[in-house]
Order: C-alpha cells, then sequence, then structure tokens
C-alpha cells in the first residue's frame, strides 16, 4: 500500500527505496536522504531532477545513468557541476551491433533477410514511430504493419502497443520470450526494460522520425545474448540533413556516450542557468562545444587549486552567474 510505505520513508523505517516518478511528489518525504540514483536519465526533465534532490537537502549526492546523456547534462560537465564516469566494457561474450540503412522502396531485401534470420533461429522486433502526439495514430501505424508482416511470416507474428493493458502485454511478451512468436511488431513501448537474448535483429521504421537516443536505446534491445544483434534503419526519401547525420552516426559507432557528444552538436546544448534540455545559447567568450580542451583544462586546474589550497574563499569569481541553492529555491514548495 503506497500510504504504508509513505509514512515507513518518513519515519525513517526505509532505508531503501525504489520508485518512478510518483518519488517526486511533494507528498513523499523522507526523513534523511542521503542518495539519489536516476535511471535512464533522459527520460526526467531538470525540474524533476532538482525537486528529488531538494528533498535530500544540500549534503544529498545524486548518480545519474544513463545509455546517452542529454546534451545539457553533457555541458555540465565541462562546468565542473558534474562528474562522469564511463562504462565502456561490454558484457562477455556480446558482440558489436551492426547497424544498416535501407530506403523503404528495398523492404523486401529487409523481409528476405528476415525470414534468413528466423530460419536461423533467431527472433525480431519491427519498430513503428509515432507519427503524431496521439496513441491512435501509433496505434494505427503498428496495427497496419502487424496485419502486412502477418501475410509474409505466417502467423507467427506478435503486436504491442501502448493501448494494451498491462496483463495483455505481458501475455504477448511471454509469447515471445517463449519463441511462439518470431516477429513482434511494437510501438516504442519496447524501448527500455525489455531483455531477450534470442532477438537478434530489429527493424525501425521511419527511422528519421526518432532522435540519436531513442534510436540507440530501440538498437540496444537486440544481441543481448552470445549471437550476433542487427539494426536495420528504414528511411523514406527527401532526408533532411539532420537526419542523415543521425543515420549516419548510428552507423559508426555503438558508443552512446560517443552518440550523446554528437547529438549535442546537432540539437545543441541547452541552458545550464535554466531548464531548456537541448538549444543553442550564444556565449560571448568561449563555445562549450569548439573549446571543450580548454574547458577541461580549467576544471582540471580549479581542482588542483580546491586541492591544494586551505584557504579557498581567498579566489572570489570576477562574475558570478548564478547560485544552484537559488535554483532549487524557485522549485521550492
Amino acid at each position: 500500500d503506497k500510504k504504508i510505505i509513505i509514512d515507513k520513508l518518513s519515519n525513517g523505517k526505509i532505508n531503501l527505496l525504489i520508485g518512478t516518478h510518483a518519488l517526486f511528489q511533494k507528498k513523499v518525504f523522507f526523513r534523511n536522504l542521503g542518495l539519489v540514483i536516476i535511471d535512464e536519465q533522459h527520460k526526467f526533465g531538470v525540474k524533476q531532477r532538482l525537486e528529488l534532490a531538494y528533498k535530500g537537502g544540500n549534503d544529498c549526492d545524486i548518480l545519474l545513468m544513463s545509455a546517452t546523456p542529454i546534451p545539457r547534462t553533457l555541458i555540465l560537465t565541462l562546468y565542473g557541476d558534474m562528474d562522469v564516469s564511463r562504462l565502456i566494457e561490454k558484457p562477455a561474450n556480446r558482440k558489436k551491433i551492426i547497424t544498416l540503412s535501407k530506403p523503404e522502396e528495398k523492404i523486401s531485401e529487409v523481409l528476405i533477410f528476415l525470414k534468413k534470420q528466423i530460419s536461423m533461429g533467431n527472433q525480431v522486433f519491427w519498430v513503428c514511430p509515432l507519427i503524431e502526439e496521439s496513441k491512435n495514430f501509433d496505434y494505427t501505424a503498428a496495427v497496419k504493419k502487424y496485419e502486412l508482416l502477418t501475410t509474409k511470416f505466417s502467423k507467427k507474428v506478435g503486436l504491442i502497443h501502448g493501448n494494451l493493458t498491462k496483463d495483455e502485454k505481458e501475455t504477448v511478451l511471454k509469447k515471445f520470450l517463449n519463441k511462439s512468436i518470431d516477429v513482434l511488431v511494437s510501438t516504442t513501448v519496447i524501448e527500455v526494460g525489455i531483455d531477450f537474448p534470442n532477438a537478434n535483429a530489429i527493424v525501425i521504421e521511419n527511422s528519421n522520425k526518432f532522435g540519436l537516443s531513442q534510436l540507440h536505446q530501440l538498437r540496444g534491445r537486440v544481441g543481448r545474448g552470445v549471437n550476433q544483434g542487427t539494426c536495420i534503419l528504414l528511411f523514406k526519401k527527401n532526408l533532411s540533413e539532420n537526419a542523415k547525420k543521425r543515420i549516419k552516426i548510428l552507423k559508426s559507432t555503438n558508443d552512446g556516450f560517443e552518440i550523446a557528444e554528437e547529438d549535442m552538436r546537432i540539437r545543441g546544448y541547452g541552458d545550464v542557468l535554466g531548464y531548456q534540455q537541448s538549444g543553442i545559447k550564444d556565449f560571448k567568450l568561449a563555445d562549450p562545444i569548439h573549446h571543450e580542451e580548454l574547458f577541461r583544462l580549467a576544471e582540471m586546474n580549479i581542482k588542483k587549486i580546491e586541492n591544494n589550497e586551505k584557504d579557498f574563499k581567498k579566489f572570489e569569481p570576477l562574475l558570478k552567474l548564478y547560485d544552484k541553492a537559488d535554483i532549487i529555491n524557485e522549485i521550492q514548495p
């Protein structure tokens, strides 16, 4: 029961709490919050992260985890407001995912490849994009593709989307796990939290409609066992320059951090003094993207001063742009 958990939390009877966005609610109080770990950090807004940190006060440590950090988070590492640790080693025996791009006119070639994958005992994800900000459009696209693929792969095709109930989704996923389904047609609901070691191919329709982070997350759904994983990015004609860049980046690397850096160059780094998480800001003295080495050098020297100077307060900033406490105060109830 949620109320019992909240009461125990405020009384200090719970030492570790695992939760969703519900932890950001004002009615949730911690007796002595010392550490916040936010998984899939790119799924949360700036205010949400600050609200949770505020519950722990000034001495609360925050650990953000993401396969592809958002641009604003990356830029904060340059300003020394956040330290970075990178897990660059893959799990044992896991191979690099092969990423291919194909125009939609060549879908017949994709189907031949998928039939070969299935004959080898592999399973397939086929992801349909969110065409508009409406579940109905999302649902319709997935159903149409499901009906088409059923004619190509007999009856061993499943369908999962946001309109299904939790029990209905679990039923479909269990069938996929038990290999009674060869091809699972899906919307982006499979982006995170899905682990099927036998799924080794994923087709992403209208890949130009997705951001780099989302494409990388979806690609990570395959090749999670010992077999080779393959990601096929389908696209329509007349791609924008940014869409071409995104596809080229995905094909060139499997490194989430590198992808995040390229994403920052394309979308901009947002507002480090506010809440905007992407976009380009005008800087008069230095550009964080083009002068990254200079920023790193400045941060390194500042840390040396911090470690060696007993009286750090004697160093007064020539220009004080903001105080972290001021931002946190803005969201206090």
